[in-house]
C-alpha cells in the first residue's frame, strides 16, 4: 500500500495531497498536530530523526486521518479534542467545535464578574466549553449547565470531569422549559444556534457536513427564537439586577436588542468581536 515508512517520506505525501482543501500553512500544521497525536513527535523530534520509520498500525492511524480530513471532516473531531482558552475539551459531532468569538464571550464574563460568589447557567451548554471554562475562573461559583441533547450532555459532563469542576447538568429545552430551580440566578449566559438558513451558503463544507445542525441554525422567519425563550426563562429565574451574556449573529444585533428592551432591561449593549463585528450583548435585569 505504501511505497516507503519512514516519515519524512509519507509526510510530504499527505500534505501535498491536503493542498487543495488546505493552504500549505494550514496543511503543515494539521500534520504536525496529528503526528504529535498519534505517535508523541514534535517538530524537534521529527527534525532530530528524519529516517524514522513507522509501523503497519502507525501508518494506518495516519493514513485514516488524512482520509477523512480530506472529506472535510474537522480535524478535532479526528483526534476527538478541542482547546478553549486553557481548557482540553472531548469533542465529537453530538457537539459544536469552541470558537475564538465564545472565549471572547467568557473573557469579557470574568472580566465582568470576578471576585463574586455567583449562581449562573449556561444554556445550550454542548461540549460545556464555556461553563468549565466559567467555573474555573469564577472559582467560588455555583454553575448549572443546560442542554436539550442528551448525547451532548455526556460529553460536558466527561469534560466537567477531566477537568476537576463541580457542575450541575440540567437536560431540559428552553423552548419548553419546565425544570424548577431552588434559587434565582446572578446571570444567565447563552450562545444558542443564531445561524439563519440563509446564510448556509456562506459557510465551509467541514461545519455543514459535520457539525450539528440543531446547535447551529434556525428558520429565517423566528431568527432570535431562542433569545426569546431565555427572556422568558429569565422572568422566574434571573435575580432583579441580574445579567445576561449573549453570543449573537453579528447582523441580528440590533433587532436583539430591541427584544431585549422589550423586557424591561437596561444597560444592553452590543460588543464588538476582535474582527469589529457585533458578536456579544450584554443586559441587566431591571424587575
Amino acid at each position: 500500500m505504501w511505497k516507503s515508512n519512514k516519515l519524512n517520506e509519507l509526510k510530504s505525501l499527505y500534505l501535498e495531497s491536503l493542498y487543495p482543501i488546505y493552504t500549505s500553512e494550514e496543511a503543515l500544521q494539521i500534520i504536525n498536530i496529528l503526528i504529535n497525536k498519534y505517535f508523541g513527535l514534535s517538530r524537534v523530534d521529527q527534525a532530530l530523526d528524519p529516517d524514522l520509520k513507522l509501523s503497519e498500525s502507525e501508518m494506518l492511524s495516519l493514513h485514516f486521518a488524512v482520509k477523512q480530513l480530506k472529506k472535510n471532516v474537522p480535524l478535532q473531531y479526528i483526534t476527538g479534542e478541542a482547546y478553549f482558552l486553557d481548557l482540553k475539551l472531548k469533542v465529537n459531532n453530538n457537539v459544536l467545535i469552541p470558537r475564538p468569538e465564545t472565549e471572547e464571550l467568557v473573557n469579557l464574563i470574568v472580566e465582568k464578574e470576578s471576585g463574586k460568589k455567583l449562581s449562573l447557567i449556561d444554556i445550550g451548554t454542548g461540549s460545556g466549553c464555556i461553563a468549565i471554562a466559567l467555573s474555573k475562573k469564577l472559582n467560588d461559583s455555583t454553575v448549572y449547565a443546560l442542554d436539550i441533547s442528551k448525547e451532548a450532555l455526556e460529553v460536558a459532563k466527561f469534560n466537567a470531569r477531566t477537568n476537576n469542576v463541580n457542575i450541575q447538568f440540567v437536560e431540559d429545552d428552553v423552548l419548553s422549559s419546565k425544570y424548577t430551580f431552588d434559587s434565582k440566578f446572578d446571570f444567565i449566559v447563552s450562545n444558542p444556534p443564531y445561524v439563519r438558513n440563509i446564510e448556509k451558503q456562506q459557510m465551509k463544507p467541514n461545519v455543514l457536513d459535520n457539525e450539528p445542525h440543531i446547535a447551529l441554525f434556525v428558520n429565517d422567519n423566528d431568527p432570535l427564537k431562542y433569545y426569546a425563550a431565555i427572556l422568558e426563562f429569565s422572568k422566574l429565574n434571573l435575580k432583579t439586577g441580574g445579567r445576561l451574556y449573549f453570543e449573537i449573529n453579528e447582523a441580528l444585533g440590533k433587532k436583539l436588542m430591541e427584544l431585549v428592551l422589550g423586557y424591561s432591561y437596561a444597560k444592553v449593549k452590543l460588543h464588538k468581536d476582535i474582527n469589529n463585528k457585533d458578536r456579544i450583548l450584554t443586559a441587566e435585569k431591571n424587575s
